[in-house]
Parts: C-alpha cells; sequence; structure tokens
C-alpha cells in the first residue's frame, strides 16, 4: 500500500473514493488492494453464507472501523455480534474481521492491520489466501491455521468452512 495523501481526520470521513474506498493510518490515506474476481468472489461468498447460515449476527464489506483515534481501517468483510451498528462507520469493537489477501499485499501491511483490530479489541482476525485456499485465524492469545479448513469464532459460535467459499 502506498500513502496517497495526507489528511485530516474529518478530510478523510468526509471524502468518497472511487472504486475501493482507502484506510487512514497516522494523517496518511492509504489506498487498498481489491478489486480482483477472486478477492471479490469470496467477499461475496463469505456474506452469503453468513446470512444463510448465522442469522444473529451482522456482516459488511468494505465498512470503515475507526481502531484507534488516528487509524481507520477497511476490512474486507466485518462481522459484528447482533444486530447492523448505527451511524456511518463501525466504532465499537466487534466479534471479527476477514481481511482477503491480494496478490500486491505485503506482510509488514497485512500484520499492521491484525496488530490495529486485535488492539483495537476485535477478538477474532480471519486471514484467507483465494489463491492457496487457506485460512489463518489471528486472536489476542496467538495465530493458528485453520488445518481442518474452518474458521472459528467463539460467544457467539461462527464457523466458516473455506471450502464451500470456494464452490
Amino acid at each position: 500500500m502506498d500513502a496517497t495523501t495526507l489528511a485530516s481526520v474529518e478530510d478523510y470521513l468526509n471524502t468518497s473514493f472511487a472504486g475501493a474506498d482507502r484506510e487512514y493510518v497516522d494523517d496518511k490515506i492509504l489506498e487498498r488492494n481489491a478489486g480482483e474476481i477472486d478477492h471479490s468472489d469470496l467477499q461475496t461468498a463469505i456474506l452469503v453464507y453468513r446470512r444463510l447460515h448465522h442469522k444473529s449476527v451482522w456482516a459488511g464489506v468494505a465498512v470503515r472501523v475507526q481502531v484507534s483515534q488516528g487509524r481507520f481501517r477497511v476490512p474486507d468483510v466485518c462481522i459484528v455480534a447482533g444486530p447492523q451498528p448505527s451511524g456511518r462507520i463501525v466504532t465499537q469493537p466487534h466479534l471479527c474481521v476477514v481481511e482477503v489477501l491480494s496478490k500486491e499485499d505485503r506482510v509488514d501491511d497485512i500484520d499492521e492491520k491484525i496488530h490495529d483490530y486485535l488492539a483495537f479489541g476485535i477478538r477474532y482476525v480471519w486471514v484467507v489466501n483465494p489463491r492457496s485456499r487457506h485460512g489463518y485465524v489471528y486472536t489476542a492469545s496467538g495465530m493458528h491455521e485453520a488445518t481442518d479448513s474452518i474458521l472459528h469464532t467463539a460467544n457467539p459460535s461462527i464457523q466458516l468452512p473455506l471450502w464451500e467459499m470456494f464452490q
């Protein structure tokens, strides 16, 4: 990701971007890697699966999440235990975010996002690679690969079988 411009929080929140939304980190507006078919297809599959199988949670695609005073992330999928959040952006820690890897994603950038999400209080960060079809679960206690190809949460219990996302 490249910094595209310096801006205030107010300018960022009042700007609509053509194409994919952008993130805001420490006075910089950052581009996000998105827009490829495998990326979009996986986002859609996750959202549809949630709507069919987990009606007690709300999920949104590419919604802004304020993880700290000067940081706004835009996860590929945001999962909130309970109903749709009020307001324009998510400002309270929630259950889970999903980051779908793009070919251009850098390890340092993804690592920083994961750290931001967990420090904010999001309990689960799922990272899915659509090319390898592998999934990883990050929590405050560490990271593990979903070797059974099912991403899990607890309280509430959500399961996402990866093989169904790639059909």
